[in-house]
């Protein structure tokens, strides 16, 4: 980001779930790139585009602005592993996003950008000792939203899943996201869709990637 001369904070790490919450509340597409990367099938909160799954026109801002999908596939939720019985008929821990639960008919109106046709979701729950910096941002963003809920989609355009922090930038660059939380640094676009050339710099909190 130095070689680049772009506009960051570089903030602690309850400063960075709470900003990131509040611009997920607002409907921005945030970049997620925290820790390790996953190794499977799913983005599982380590490289992942987060929005919000109370708008019903999520999905296809999404695929508009950066995955360009066919339009009959689902994106899928990721929830607090303790709300899951709140929202889903089924609760047993999913935590790799490989299955689909019915959602409850009381709750899908109030995530429908990811609840499938048939009324299912496939979901990954999210446990505090397993990636506690995932959770707390979801335990954020549902204080902000009344949801504990977040869509997770994969950190990429049409291109593998980024792997560092060089092509998570890239991707988030050359698409329509809204913002980055990488590390302990958070990357806003203006309304114009532009990064300004300043920087700025704030200790970072501990064990944060090293970008």
């Amino acid at each position: 980001m130095n070689a680049g001369d772009l506009d960051y904070e570089r903030l602690d790490e309850q400063q960075l779930i709470d900003r990131t919450a509040h611009e997920l509340a607002d409907g921005k597409i945030v970049g997620w790139f925290q820790g390790r990367m996953e190794f499977g099938p799913r983005a599982l909160g380590g490289r992942s585009i987060l929005a919000d799954p109370r708008r019903k026109d999520m999905k296809d801002t999404l695929n508009a602005r950066i995955k360009l999908r066919e339009p009959f596939r689902p994106f899928c939720p990721s929830v607090l592993a303790e709300a899951a019985a709140d929202y889903f008929e089924t609760d047993y821990p999913s935590p790799f996003m490989v299955q689909a639960y019915k959602i409850k008919p009381e709750q899908r109106a109030r995530i429908p950008a990811v609840t499938h046709e048939d009324g299912t979701g496939r979901l990954q729950t999210v446990e505090r000792d397993v990636n506690p910096l995932y959770w707390g941002l979801l335990k954020r963003f549902g204080e902000l939203s009344g949801v504990p809920i977040l869509i997770n989609t994969s950190f990429n355009e049409n291109e593998p899943i980024v792997n560092t922090p060089a092509q998570a930038l890239d991707c988030f660059l050359r698409t329509n996201m809204d913002a980055l939380s990488i590390g302990s640094f958070l990357l806003v676009k203006s309304p114009a869709g532009t990064v300004s050339r300043k920087r700025h710099s704030e200790p970072a909190f501990a064990g944060a990637a090293a970008i």
